[in-house]
């Protein structure tokens, strides 16, 4: 059967085709019945030019595999998948909602509020995935369906991550070859379109593109070529979405702007952390102390510093000259020694005079022997008064 399947055929003698939701290169997605159990799936069919391809048939299969296995809310959920008559389909649920890209086409833009729910709520699906080992590798605003808020059908909103048509187990044999990449090439994080492995970061800067997209209607980086964005991505930094639009949080955007990083470890280390920034930029408190605090470092600078251009530097305070050396004003400790040598002559001279005293009292008793004057108690009494005087001077010229 081809893609392009009349209404009313069924496939795997179960599914009977309605409309088509949409295509893309590799395959394309009808509304269908399931007859059996009576409701309304998606089916996805592989492009007949493909069918014949193994490394595309392989990639197409392991899209089931690996998704049948996530049960979540916020992603799209995967029920059937099979061959029939050559023809490879995987069944899927059914969202009645629009894309991220139909809103985008008909709004221009979305704002904040709406933007950080649907943020929070992909980052819910992604963290899960990421815990299951799994990895999108295509997240853009195609891949997110929207159910209610700004898709116009009024009540809740609920966000589910679709198309998980390149994910797979983290500890399998990747698909591409060196070199190669896949997906829109706006959306790929730096190390994706260098050919390298997609991790969870891969998923979180992706994300980012959509998030920075919604924010302000343009993408944080535009090239003709991969090349071109490779080198706009690592030489230029995106301006604060706040730039293009005034309603956004300034804190809002600087957790897009850590989820943008070029450098993967800079990143927020799990789509959570992405999520937890996204609530908390709402009430105005950046990034940059929470989640991204253990990103930077605890003395690292702040989010909004961090996003300056590159080309940009800080420089350091100068260090004002010292002046020459017969300017400078002579040491403290230099007064301090004056003062002790003025206090130690003192005690000296003191010393001398208590000397002279004593001779002099020597003397004058040695004279009066006939008046039988003690002269044990005359030099005693003297002396020690001669002392007592002596310690008071020193007292007085030590404090």
């Amino acid at each position: 059967m081809s893609p392009r399947s009349p209404k009313g055929e069924l496939i795997a003698d179960r599914y009977r085709i309605e409309d088509r939701l949409g295509s893309g290169g590799m395959s394309s997605v009808f509304r269908a019945t399931d007859t059996i159990l009576e409701r309304t799936v998606a089916v996805k069919i592989l492009a007949e030019h493909l069918s014949d391809d193994e490394r595309f048939v392989a990639r197409f299969r392991r899209e089931a595999l690996a998704v049948a296995k996530l049960v979540h809310p916020n992603i799209v959920q995967v029920y059937d998948t099979g061959i029939d008559a050559g023809r490879h389909y995987i069944v899927m649920e059914y969202v009645r909602g629009r894309s991220g890209a139909q809103i985008l086409q008909a709004q221009g833009k979305i704002d904040p509020e709406t933007t950080v729910e649907i943020g929070v709520q992909a980052c819910a699906g992604l963290d899960y995935a990421h815990r299951h080992g799994i990895i999108h590798r295509d997240v853009k605003p195609g891949n997110l369906m929207i159910i209610g808020g700004p898709a116009g059908s009024g009540g809740d909103m609920s966000v589910k991550l679709a198309d998980f048509g390149i994910a797979r187990a983290s500890e399998q044999t990747r698909i591409t070859q060196v070199g190669s990449v896949v997906g829109t090439a706006a959306y790929l994080a730096p190390e994706q379109a260098g050919g390298e492995e997609a991790t969870p970061a891969s998923d979180v800067y992706s994300l980012g593109v959509v998030l920075y997209q919604f924010l302000t209607g343009r993408l944080p980086y535009e090239g003709a070529s991969l090349a071109e964005l490779a080198v706009r991505q690592q030489s230029e930094q995106p301006l604060q979405p706040s730039s293009y639009n005034q309603d956004v949080p300034e804190a809002v955007g600087d957790a897009v702007l850590v989820a943008l990083d070029s450098d993967p470890s800079r990143r927020f280390a799990a789509a959570g952390e992405l999520a937890d920034a996204l609530r908390r930029g709402l009430s105005g408190e950046s990034p940059a102390g929470t989640a991204a605090t253990r990103i930077l470092g605890d003395d690292a600078p702040t989010a909004p510093t961090r996003h300056l251009p590159r080309t940009r530097t800080q420089r350091r305070p100068q260090r004002r000259p010292a002046p020459p050396r017969e300017q400078r004003p002579a040491p403290q400790r230099r007064r301090g020694r004056a003062s002790s040598f003025a206090r130690n002559a003192l005690i000296v001279i003191s010393i001398l005079l208590l000397a002279a005293a004593v001779a002099a009292i020597v003397a004058l008793a040695a004279s009066g022997g006939g008046n039988k004057i003690d002269l044990d108690q005359v030099v005693k009494h003297n002396v020690n008064d001669q002392i007592d005087a002596l310690k008071q001077v020193v007292e007085d010229n030590t404090k």
